[in-house]
Parts: C-alpha cells; structure tokens; sequence
C-alpha cells in the first residue's frame, strides 16, 4: 500500500498562507472524516508586508467558493470595489499643468475572444473622429469617470452590473481569512517560529522544528512554502535557484505611505489610478477610511529623496504627518515552484512589481491548482510537480511581459529610465516577437496559445491601444468587412453605458449601504 498524503502544513501566513490554506481546505473538504489535515504555522515575529491593495476578479469566485459572505469581507478588510486601472502619463511625456490618461478595465461588452473582436473595426475608423479605444469597446471607463459603483445593494453578493474585483487592506484581509479558517474551515494554526527543518533519505522534507513548547516538532506529508522572500523551505533548504529579471523590470524601490480622507464623506475612487512619473510611478488606492500611496522606482535612475519629493508632491496634503515606509523589491521567481513535497506560493514564489495588482492572483492561481490535483499517494507527486512548474512558469513569464509592454511602447523619452525601458535588449523575446507582428495585424486570440494565461486578449488590446500602438491595416483593409455589425456594436456600448450611468450608485454611497444593510446572501 502505497504513502497517502494525509496532511499539508503551511509555512508563514500573510495573504498567500491564509489564502492557500482556505482554497486548499475549503477544496479538499478538510473537515471531513478521512481527509487531509491542514495546518499552518506562523512566525508572531514577522510582520505582514501588506503592500498589495488591489486585486483581480477571480478573488470574487474564491471567496464565494470558500463559503465568505461578501458583506462581512467589505466591512472588516476596509474593501472597497474596484473596476479597474487608469494609467496617467505613460503614453507620452506630460506638459506642464495637463494629464492624459487611459482605463484598462476589468469589463468589455464583447468580448473579442469570443464574440467580435472590435479592435480593427475601431483601427480603420477616421483618427480625428473616434473615440479612445476604452470608452468605444466598453462602459466601464466611463462609468470609472463618473465614480459609480459596479452594482447596486438590491444584487446578491457577488454579482454584478459590471466586472469587478476589489480594493483591500491587506492586513485586515490576512486576519479575515485567518479566522475564516480556523473557525469554518477546520485549519490548525501554530504560532511558532521554524528553527530547523529535515528532510527524509529521499530528499522530502519530512519535519520541521519550532520554538513552540506545544508544537516543537511538527511532521507532515507536504509543505507549502508561504515564509515570504526567505524562502525558509524552497530558498534555504532545498537551495532552488533565482531568476532575476532586474534588466527587464527596472524598479528595485517602493515608497508607501497611508492617507487619510480630509472628509471620510469624500468620494472614493472606483478604480486604482497608476501615474507615470520620470523614474517610476504612483499608486493611488481608495479604501474607505483611507488611501493607500506608493512610488515604485528605479533606484539607478532617481534618489530616494527625488522619489519621496515626487510622491509627497503627488499627494499634496502638506497637513498630514505622512510615515513613508521604504520597501526593497526584488523582482523575480523561482526555476521551479513545486520541488519533491514542497511548493513555493507568495514571495517565496517570486515577486513582480504591482502595476498590475497580479500578486493576489498568482496565490489563488497557484493554491487553485494545488487543490485541484492535490496527489494523495507519493508515487504520484512528479507528475503533479512537472504540471505545476510548467504552469507557473509560463504564467510568471507572461505577467513579466505584459507589465514589461506598458513600458516599453511608451513614448516618452524625457529621462534615462524611459530610454533604457524601451531599450530592445530589455525586452522579452516573446513580446518583441508579439509586438513586431502586431504592427501590421491586431492581436486575436491565437496570439494566446494557452487557456490559462494571465492576461488575455482584452487587456492586451487595452494598454496596446491605450498606449497609441500603430497598427497599419491598409494592406488587410479587406478582411474586415462586417462594418455594419461593428457599427452596432459600438452603439451597444453607448446605450449600456447610459443605463448603467441612470442605474449605478456612487461607491461611497453604495459601500455605506453594504456597511449598514448588507448584501442578500445566496
């Protein structure tokens, strides 16, 4: 009789254990008699870095999955909804006293992997006369504009008018989900800090020791690695290498800092906003007692007092004592996640800066499939880690250039940092590859050879888009015949955006109600 896998431990907390260990518990149905046991230790010394505010909208179908109500999770994580992001100054160098921006939304009407690709209708159509791409494939840019919420209260959790995803405090959000688990979902929890760890004759880790009298010695049959950029499994024992990307991500530097509202009735944003600055750029997240702020920079190209002025310029509160928390950021991710029993979720995984708030995401994703082909008997873990390496690589990879191609198409040359982030040789292969062929044709879907990509067709066509990426179809006019149904298309996206803009309320108003009422639970 083969070794069962009966039980996992988790090695740190934060958002990526609590979040592993509720998908993993919740999926495997650890309460059950006969099932696999989870437990998860965290270190009570090591503070949570709790940076990343901003989520995807897979994290709606995760919460709801692990039986959170929607109401509860807004109230105690400070969360607000989020719709998407604006991205200001980065298509070309800002003059003095004027902004431009574009939205990269979380929604479209059509969506062009599967219903009508909207993009080379809106290529062909007269430049001095269209819109931007965002507001003519989508509502939601508009409805961001107007700072109206997603939904209305009278709509059960989860759904919703328009996609969404969410704003939160991360700290607030780790501890949610630690009482979630321990209280719903059966997860045993050590408050222990690791002092050693072994490893079986055949190379799996077998134990771990802690300084806690009532657990000193913990053993278990599969170990995630949630210990943070220590690495305590995957980095400090089994030694897995690092794949630095610092030359094609150039920030190595954060600055963030917590704002308060001057009125708490003042109107919180719907979306994060992402300014581009001259080494760098800000983040601006609305929670509802609170913003959240931060530069991410290139220490090569910019001081950290150049970059702490820009920020407090960008905020212009002058009356706050604002404490700037400084965060080294080392851009990367392992050559492999998942080694014998053990695999790496969070920082320990690897890191790549927020501008897309994918950090969140890559924990779901990773804990998602852990869950889903969770290997009971030893003799079964190769393949599973094979599978699980083979994914997050390629979904590392791809996160590194979508976030690399809202640098290097941008045309603004008014520093070092944006000449050198548009230098080819930083620059991924596969995305000059991508970005070389689509001067001449608009991305479709067998641009994406895999289901599971992180970004898909529509986001790529939004910052492409947004950014002013030429693509020249003269020579293929011909291929695009269906104007008529294009036409009615984008007058679809008027007439939703005008009922929406009738039917939805502001976010601060609407997160009152959520406060005060709640959501119907289904």
């Amino acid at each position: 009789m083969s070794k069962l896998n009966d039980h996992i431990l988790i090695v740190g907390g934060g958002t990526a254990g609590w979040l592993t260990a509720a998908i993993v518990a919740k999926s495997l149905s650890c309460k059950q008699k006969n099932s696999v046991k989870v437990t998860l230790v965290e270190s009570p010394d090591i503070p949570i870095l709790g940076v990343g505010e901003g989520t995807w909208p897979n994290l709606r179908a995760t919460l709801r999955k692990i039986g959170v109500s929607e109401s509860d999770f807004i109230r105690e994580c400070d969360a607000t909804f989020k719709q998407g992001a604006e991205f200001v100054n980065w298509r070309v160098t800002p003059k003095s006293g004027s902004t431009e921006s574009y939205y990269h939304p979380l929604s479209t009407v059509n969506h062009s992997s599967y219903d009508f690709n909207l993009a080379p209708y809106w290529l062909l159509q007269d430049e001095a006369i269209r819109q931007p791409y965002d507001r003519a494939v989508a509502s939601q840019a508009r409805i961001c504009d107007l700072g109206l919420a997603p939904k209305q209260i009278v709509m059960p959790e989860y759904s919703a008018a328009q996609e969404y995803a969410y704003h939160l405090n991360a700290n607030k959000f780790a501890e949610f989900l630690k009482q979630h688990c321990i209280n719903n979902l059966g997860v045993h929890f050590v408050s222990a800090n690791v002092t050693n760890v072994h490893l079986d004759d055949d190379d799996f880790v077998s134990h771990v020791d802690t300084d806690s009298h009532e657990s000193a010695r913990i053993a278990a049959d599969f170990f995630v690695d949630c210990s943070g950029a220590r690495g305590l499994l995957i980095n400090q024992t089994y030694k897995i290498g690092w794949v630095d990307i610092s030359n094609i991500i150039l920030n190595d530097t954060a600055l963030a800092v917590q704002v308060d509202y001057p009125d708490q009735q003042q109107a919180i944003k719907t979306h994060t906003i992402s300014t581009a600055q001259t080494a760098g750029w800000i983040w601006d997240i609305g929670l509802q007692s609170r913003r959240g702020v931060g530069h991410v920079y290139s220490s090569r190209h910019i001081s950290e007092d150049q970059a702490t002025s820009q920020l407090l310029n960008y905020i212009d509160q002058p009356e706050q004592e604002l404490s700037v928390r400084k965060i080294k950021l080392n851009h990367g991710y392992r050559e492999k996640f998942w080694h014998k029993n053990t695999v790496a979720i969070g920082m320990s995984a690897g890191f790549i800066e927020p501008l897309e708030a994918s950090a969140i995401f890559l924990f779901d994703a990773a804990a998602n499939m852990i869950a889903a082909q969770f290997p009971r008997r030893r003799e079964d873990m190769a393949y599973v880690e094979e599978t699980f390496n083979t994914h997050l690589t390629m979904r590392m990879e791809r996160t590194v250039e979508f976030i690399k191609m809202h640098y290097c198409i941008s045309l603004r040359r008014d520093s070092q940092y944006w000449i050198d982030n548009c230098n080819s040789d930083s620059i991924p292969a596969n995305l000059r590859r991508r970005l070389d062929f689509w001067k001449n044709h608009p991305p479709t879907k067998y641009d994406f050879d895999n289901a599971w990509e992180p970004f898909n067709l529509d986001s790529y066509l939004y910052v492409l888009y947004g950014m002013g990426y030429k693509t020249d179809l003269s020579a293929n006019r011909s291929a695009f015949s269906d104007i008529d149904r294009a036409n009615r298309l984008f007058a679809d996206v008027d007439t939703a955006t005008k009922l929406l803009s009738s039917k939805l309320p502001l976010q601060r108003e609407l997160i009152e109600k959520v406060r005060q009422f709640g959501f119907t639970r289904v």
